[in-house]
């Protein structure tokens, strides 16, 4: 499957009709309904297409597409066959494959399993498994709660071993190998995942020295790890180095980098171990002696549940990884989604494979070619009028609209204009030098439009160092012209498609 969308093709697609979704026209390249002399003052403040592409003065590709939601006619595009990268917007995708496969009440379980009986000493005469449902919020807290429940089921000490298993999902050390190591937001994953696999490392100066912690905190706990290390170096740059010692992170960071003190997460690459490491610390702070645990590939075929703690249900896990785009949850949910078809992914690519085939079928979509489910990896491709067409037809479908995030309505100062008429519920997507915008307008008069708009000067990320992707130059200056174009077109459609005529 190709990356990009022939133009072709997209025509083809676009005469065809499906029953999930009602056929779009071509996106016209010109507006359905232009600006006649004459008309009240709502109609000639629009702004031109070619002022708004002109004022934002993006380098490399861009392309956008817009249709009524009732009618599913498409009113305005440029460029919208042009397949690009989503960034995170891809997650809107993600999240209505999970509640299509998993519903919204679905419940990720964590469960502590004994491969023997317990003895009325309150003895445990096997070993303790710790084993992961994917929860994607799981923290130190819910796992100190795990610990208390144990003790509440009558264990107060465990003869065997302490075993981790996250093999209930895919396992992968990192989201998006082009990222730079330090990166938080690209951590492993796993069936069994904690702190969203992100170690918390603190660092202050002691006279010419540094005392450094790492840590799984969340709450009031901060239990102390071990298979993170850091090691403070006399250097400039690079700021951070990272190996994998035989299963342990062995982290560096640059000494002229670190001022006075500080803090930041740290991406963790052996999840499941991590979190049974943190286990042992909270267990023992409820007078439970744990040996170091012990990854393992597969459940023993007989074991008793002692002990389970059940995440949020789908719908407020959903809403919260659309708002604060966190790409470990989008991973976690669509490998979820993918193995509760009965299929059994090996990695995140295929399981997105399989999320790309379902948009396919479902929601009419020609071609998309999402390499992951977060939008992370700048691989991914789809087309706006794709983009577009599966906003209308999820409509239809499910309640995405309402987990969406509210945009507010900008000036071109980027300050938000208060009691605005347009009710905008969407998902950002940023990478360096791609972004992406992509949801529903709501207007005045009660029309309603979904949209998407991308875009992206590639040819200029591709000549990033991978140690310098974290915040290169440029970055934030493109990223702001971006989302004032995505306002101007915004504020354009509302004005244009929102009254009547």
């Amino acid at each position: 499957m190709t990356a990009f969308l022939s133009r072709r093709r997209f025509l083809a697609a676009l005469a065809a009709t499906t029953a999930a979704a009602p056929a779009l026209a071509n996106a016209p390249e010109v507006s359905l309904r232009p600006v006649a002399r004459g008309e009240d003052i709502w109609k000639r403040s629009i702004e031109s297409l070619e002022d708004i592409i002109g004022d934002a003065g993006l380098p490399g590709s861009y392309g956008f597409s817009v249709g009524n939601v009732e009618t599913g006619e498409v009113l305005e595009g440029r460029n919208a066959a042009a397949g690009l990268p989503p960034a995170s917007v891809a997650k809107a995708l993600t999240a209505a494959y999970a509640l299509e496969f998993l519903g919204a009440d679905h419940r990720f379980a964590t469960r502590l399993l004994a491969t023997g009986p317990v003895g009325e000493d309150g003895t445990l005469d096997g070993d303790l498994i710790l084993a992961g449902g994917g929860d994607p919020l799981l923290d130190t807290d819910a796992l100190a709660a795990l610990a208390e429940d144990l003790r509440a089921a009558g264990v107060n000490a465990v003869s065997g071993r302490l075993l981790v298993w996250g093999g209930a999902q895919v396992e992968q050390r990192q989201i998006d190998p082009a990222q730079p190591d330090h990166v938080g937001y690209n951590p492993s994953v796993s069936g069994l995942n904690l702190n969203f696999n992100r170690v918390h490392f603190e660092w202050n100066r002691t006279g010419e020295s540094y005392a450094v912690t790492m840590d799984g905190r969340s709450g009031s706990r901060r239990p102390p790890v071990s298979m993170a290390r850091m090691v403070v170096v006399a250097r400039r740059t690079p700021v951070y180095t990272y190996r994998d010692a035989e299963g342990r992170d062995d982290w560096t960071v640059a000494k002229g980098a670190l001022g006075s003190g500080g803090s930041r997460w740290l991406p963790v690459r052996r999840a499941a171990f991590y979190a049974g490491e943190v286990f042992q610390a909270v267990a023992g702070a409820e007078g439970l002696r744990l040996k170091a645990p012990i990854e393992i590939d597969a459940l023993p075929e007989e074991t008793t549940e002692l002990a389970v703690r059940e995440s949020q249900p789908l719908e407020t896990i959903l809403q919260g990884m659309l708002k604060y785009s966190t790409n470990l949850t989008a991973e976690v949910v669509g490998c979820a989604a993918s193995a509760a078809r009965g299929e059994e992914p090996a990695t995140l690519a295929e399981s997105a494979e399989m999320m790309n085939a379902w948009a396919r079928e479902a929601l009419g979509l020609e071609e998309v070619a999402l390499i992951d489910h977060s939008g992370l990896g700048d691989g991914s491709r789809i087309a706006p009028a794709d983009m577009c067409r599966a906003l209308v037809a999820l409509r239809r479908r499910m309640e995405l609209k309402p987990l969406l995030k509210p945009i507010p309505i900008r000036d071109d100062a980027r300050r938000v204009l208060p009691n605005h008429p347009l009710d905008v519920h969407a998902k950002t997507g940023t990478l360096n030098f791609v972004s992406g915008l992509a949801g529903y307008i709501d207007c005045p008069d009660g029309t309603e439009l979904a949209f998407a708009i991308f875009s992206g000067d590639l040819e200029h990320r591709a000549t990033i160092p991978r140690e310098d992707r974290e915040g290169p130059p440029g970055a934030r200056t493109y990223n702001t012209r971006a989302k004032k174009f995505q306002m101007a077109l915004i504020k354009r459609w509302g004005l244009l498609y929102g009254r009547s005529a």
